[in-house]
């Protein structure tokens, strides 16, 4: 299948106090044409750090991308201007950002929002923006479009505002959706409305999507592959099937053992992930997960693995031969994640 991204070797730093600490450190991994990957991992893991470098917004929030290539439809994003870029931003690739409130404009319609997006990338009448506009609100399944066009964000609920931004994304319709976080803050039901319109509208458009969340759930329901993301960097990659059934690393057997089980005995503690994910000036000597792993050895704490291919699959841990047939009698089956 054609590789629509290739994110290779990437390093992306941030200054502070007089230092750069390195938000993501060497993270490599692809997506293909009509493929859902989901980038997992905890607050702080370094998702939204590579979706903003992806995009090349990163330095206007005091970052730099210090190594590394991005190469989208075979041509490196790292070398393209800030005119360029802003050709490719919101064309070719979309941005579904984690706060809609604060990313869309308080003191203009939402009408207008999605006007100004489709007029950017296209040279179409104000009068043909806005049938489009009111076209992409019915899209992304918002009824009375020409009243709700008129609207401003404040008097839409969380779940529409969501869907709005879609729109916006959708506007000039993208070959890569990026989605950070897009369900947070929405009620469970709201949030399946949102995954389920995602799915069919990339099922419709034949549209990549790189999907950024922290619920093992949402990606189970979402992912064609996964990429767990630890302190800046990748600690594996599979399928969705593989991850969940027969995980690899030591961190994605942690998640999906916090997952609350549908099924099982009550009254049983949940289980979680001892420890917190380390501070990016502080990072552990050898493999960052293992002053909070369980089987961490001598080797885990003295030499960082590198993430290897192994069966189809990479994993960056020194122990997942040994551990992998402990992780298949494990109590946790996909479908009762999904």
């Amino acid at each position: 299948m054609e590789k629509i991204l290739e994110v290779k070797n990437l390093v992306t730093g941030y200054k502070t106090n007089g230092a750069v600490v390195k938000a993501v450190d060497g993270i490599s991994f692809d997506i293909r044409k009509g493929e859902t990957v989901c980038i997992v991992g905890e607050s702080g893991s370094g998702k939204s750090v590579t979706s903003m470098s992806i995009i090349r917004l990163v330095e206007f929030e005091n970052g730099q991308i210090m190594d590394g290539e991005i190469l989208f439809n075979q041509e490196n994003l790292i070398n393209k201007d800030n005119d360029e870029m802003r050709k490719i931003r919101g064309s070719q690739i979309s941005m579904i950002f984690q706060e809609p409130l604060t990313a869309l404009n308080p003191v203009f319609t939402i009408g207008k929002q999605i006007v100004e997006a489709i007029m950017f990338h296209k040279k179409i009448t104000k009068k043909e923006a806005y049938l489009q506009a009111e076209a992409l609100i019915k899209l992304v399944g918002i009824s009375d479009s020409k009243t709700r066009i008129k609207q401003y964000p404040h008097e839409l609920s969380g779940g529409m505002r969501q869907r709005v931004m879609i729109a916006i994304a959708l506007a000039s319709e993208p070959e890569l959706l990026i989605a950070d976080e897009p369900t947070t803050a929405l009620d469970v039901t709201i949030e399946a409305q949102i995954l389920d319109l995602l799915r069919e509208l990339k099922r419709e458009r034949n549209m990549s999507i790189m999907l950024i969340t922290h619920d093992i759930g949402v990606a189970a329901e979402m992912a064609d592959r996964v990429v767990i993301m630890y302190a800046g960097k990748i600690m594996e990659i599979s399928s969705a099937e593989e991850i969940f059934n027969e995980p690899l690393h030591p961190y994605s057997k942690g998640l999906l053992e916090s997952v609350p089980k549908m099924k099982g005995e009550r009254g049983v503690e949940l289980k979680s992930i001892t420890g917190s994910i380390p501070s990016l000036t502080q990072i552990p000597n050898g493999c960052r997960f293992s002053p909070r792993c369980p089987y961490a050895t001598k080797v885990c704490y003295e030499s960082e693995p590198d993430l290897e291919i192994k069966e189809g699959r990479q994993v960056a841990c020194w122990l997942s031969d040994q551990l992998n047939s402990a992780y298949s009698n494990r109590s946790i089956e996909w479908e009762s994640v999904k």
